[in-house]
């Protein structure tokens, strides 16, 4: 993917203390079945010493192998133990690109001990949810919220398997409005999967007995991540999602500490964007996200650079410049 040109704007950060134990239960994107859902995507590879997973993919025109974290977060049970894991590929793989989940207990230093490159990569949004809900939500979205429960209901959904069919619907919707492709666009298959992933926690908005909208998240000791979210045009029209935000943190309230909304949109981070300006309305402030990259094989990461013609390139690993993530 093409490495974050950061700096653009920075967000201001809040300090947090993590837990040795927070992020590191073993649902969500910590378990197993998470990773086997993105297999189409590459071959999943359990890292033992950390027990977390990553994917393998083949590289095309090549007998060599590279890998990726499962999309959107890598997330292990002992960060301490990741180096060794890292260390034992040897030369096995070509590369490696994760996103660490933020609250997984690690810090930069131990990441740059794993890793050829640690990169500031889009600050996670974020609420503590030991504060007052009225004085975390901005005014502006509280008044919307208002408006929209007027006409939207939101419930949680104790079956989220239940409603699969009438997610990939809601998805289909999204996909097709913002050109999503490659692994951030899933599959049926995946999503199968992923509804029944320990910790995942769905929230339906309904208008008038329909289902308008889904908002999906995991929850990891601590921490509940937001997943995925799709709504209707019916849904976008009626600002269903900010119904189903104010519901999400009252629910969410008492059972986890943090709420993590993830970045803006694109590589970069920009707290003008649309998406950043909405999150930023519910956070209490955001924390920072890290993409890392590995090189087992300098050598023949070069080579296999120099090939396609993309030495220097920004797109890591380079020789899969202009491919999707």
């Amino acid at each position: 993917m093409p490495l974050p040109n950061y700096m653009d704007h920075v967000i201001p950060e809040i300090p947090f203390q993590v837990d040795p134990g927070t992020g590191l239960a073993h649902t969500g994107y910590a378990h197993a079945d998470y990773a086997a859902s993105l297999a189409e995507f590459g071959t999943p590879r359990h890292l033992r010493r950390c027990d977390g997973w990553i994917l393998e993919r083949q590289i095309p025109g090549t007998p060599y192998r590279d890998a990726i974290g499962p999309y959107p977060l890598f997330s292990c049970r002992d960060w301490s133990q990741l180096a060794q894991d890292l260390d034992e590929i040897g030369t096995d793989l070509v590369s490696l690109m994760v996103v660490p989940a933020p609250f997984d207990g690690h810090s930069r230093p131990l990441l740059e001990r794993c890793f050829t490159q640690v990169i500031p990569f889009k600050s996670h949004y974020v609420t503590d949810l030991t504060q007052p809900l009225e004085t975390i939500v901005k005014k502006s979205h509280r008044d919307t919220v208002a408006r929209a429960a007027k006409k939207v209901e939101v419930a949680h959904c104790a079956d989220p398997a239940a409603h699969l069919t009438k997610w990939i619907e809601l998805f289909g919707i999204l996909v097709k409005r913002h050109d999503i492709t490659g692994i951030r666009a899933f599959s049926p298959d995946a999503f199968a999967k992923q509804l029944a992933v320990p910790g995942m926690v769905m929230f339906e908005a309904r208008a008038n007995g329909e289902t308008v909208g889904l908002d999906l998240w995991y929850t990891q000791a601590d921490v509940a991540y937001g997943h995925l979210v799709a709504f209707s045009e019916r849904g976008y029209e009626l600002r269903a999602s900010y119904a189903t935000k104010w519901f999400m943190l009252n629910h969410f309230a008492g059972k986890v500490r943090w709420v993590d909304l993830g970045g803006g949109a694109g590589v970069s981070s920009n707290a003008t964007d649309g998406l950043s300006v909405y999150k930023e309305g519910w956070s209490t402030g955001s924390v920072p996200a890290y993409l890392c990259c590995r090189i087992f094989n300098r050598s023949l990461y070069d080579s296999l650079s120099a090939a396609c013609g993309a030495i220097g390139s920004s797109y890591f690993p380079a020789y899969r410049s202009g491919t999707p993530f």
